[in-house]
């Protein structure tokens, strides 16, 4: 197991997102809290809700331009790649998303130090692996940086906590899939400094259940469809997780609700009641096998396909995985379990890449109200990539 001895600093006032460029370069009024702690803590302070990624991603972009003359730099949208050029037969490609989802209430924002660890929206989904991605372009970018191994490409996208039709990394599989190409994807999803393969499929889904409009005062007249909803709501908490060995790695079924909107306003029985679902199924499965399922699940109801992403099985017998695998377990005493996270990996494969997610952060904290990250464990994943993709000096 690797030990790095952290001492993080904080400035006084919550560190401003804007300076994030003085605070890679080490100058400008945070200089002095050029550290990977502070990164993250001013990457997290650029509030990126999806669909409010431009800030964070020119931040980004000027970061690479300006501290990294060594790599090819390009922008599509939001999205921000950096690439190496030595002419290695192989590539990796480091991969994170710059979004995260809405903030909690009251704001878990700007970002706290405490004991060790980084409190903020974002932190372990997913602005701990962009620090740890971003530190690393800029140290191998820069004129004096470390020689890499291979050719490194990163690859910074908007959208990872949305759909099809607003992500990023699926915008760029269809328009640009050459700046995705290379040997393997390392996504930088929160694994808890674990190795991550394979990727659970998802089926989105809208379930409507309908009744009939009347007086509230006078509910006998009416049919509410609010209450309709209740023996449906109640057979999705009563599922049973489903669990599934594929070579060797234990993938967990997941369904549940995840919104529900009915009614006009008072004193009107409603007379529609939307329940949206989300099912996490299987690699085994097909999207199409995962989508029977979601109807047959709620037979009888009015059941939308509204979208989805494919699974994926493992790849854990590539050789270049197996040799990232070999150095991570190594250094760090981790293991390779099964993922339950990011489709990012998966869209990888459809390219013919194989991938694996590691990164820093519980993902078990992610999306939460008290969301954070320890400090060592992102300064110990950065160092962990490091000694893998550079050459020592």
């Amino acid at each position: 197991m690797l030990v790095v001895m952290v001492t993080p600093t904080r400035s006084p006032d919550p560190i401003d997102g804007r300076n994030l460029l003085s605070i890679v370069t080490g100058s400008g009024p945070h200089g002095r809290y050029a550290d990977l702690t502070v990164l993250l803590e001013a990457l997290c302070n650029m509030e990126s809700v999806t669909g409010n990624e431009a800030n964070i991603a020119d931040a980004v972009e000027d970061v690479l331009l300006a501290v990294a003359p060594r790599l090819d730099v390009q922008r599509f949208g939001n999205a921000v790649i950096g690439s190496t050029h030595t002419g290695s037969t192989r590539r990796i490609v480091l991969v994170g998303h710059l979004d995260t989802v809405p903030l909690a209430d009251p704001p878990n924002l700007p970002a706290t130090f405490d004991d060790g660890q980084v409190w903020a929206r974002g932190t372990v989904d997913m602005k701990a692996g962009l620090a740890v991605m971003l530190a690393l372009a800029a140290e191998v970018g820069s004129p004096s940086g470390p020689t890499p191994r291979q050719d490194i490409t990163w690859v910074f996208y908007d959208g990872g906590e949305s759909g099809a039709d607003v992500n990023g990394l699926v915008r760029l599989a269809a328009s640009h899939p050459e700046v995705l190409a290379g040997s393997l994807a390392i996504v930088c999803e929160p694994t808890n400094a674990d190795l991550r393969v394979g990727c659970r499929g998802s089926v989105n889904a809208t379930i409507i259940t309908r009744g009939v409009a009347g007086h509230s005062a006078r509910s006998w007249v009416g049919m509410n469809a609010i209450h309709a909803a209740a023996p449906l709501l109640r057979k999705l908490d009563e599922w049973t997780p489903i669990e599934d060995t594929l070579e060797g790695f234990t993938f967990t079924e997941a369904f549940s609700a995840v919104r529900i909107a009915g009614g006009v306003t008072g004193s009107v029985i409603p007379d529609v009641c939307e329940i949206d679902v989300e099912y996490h199924y299987s690699p085994r499965k097909s999207p199409e096998a995962a989508a029977a399922y979601v109807r047959t699940f709620f037979a009888g109801s009015d059941v939308t396909i509204t979208g989805g992403a494919p699974g994926r099985a493992p790849q854990a017998s590539a050789p270049i995985l197996k040799e990232f695998a070999r150095h991570i377990t190594t250094t760090l005493g981790t293991e390779m379990r099964a993922c339950h996270g990011s489709g990012s990996a998966a869209r990888f494969e459809e390219l013919g890449v194989p991938a694996v997610n590691f990164g820093p952060g519980d993902p078990n904290l992610a999306h939460t109200d008290d969301e954070r990250v320890s400090a060592e464990q992102v300064v110990q994943v950065r160092d962990a990539l490091r000694s893998w993709l550079v050459r020592s000096r």
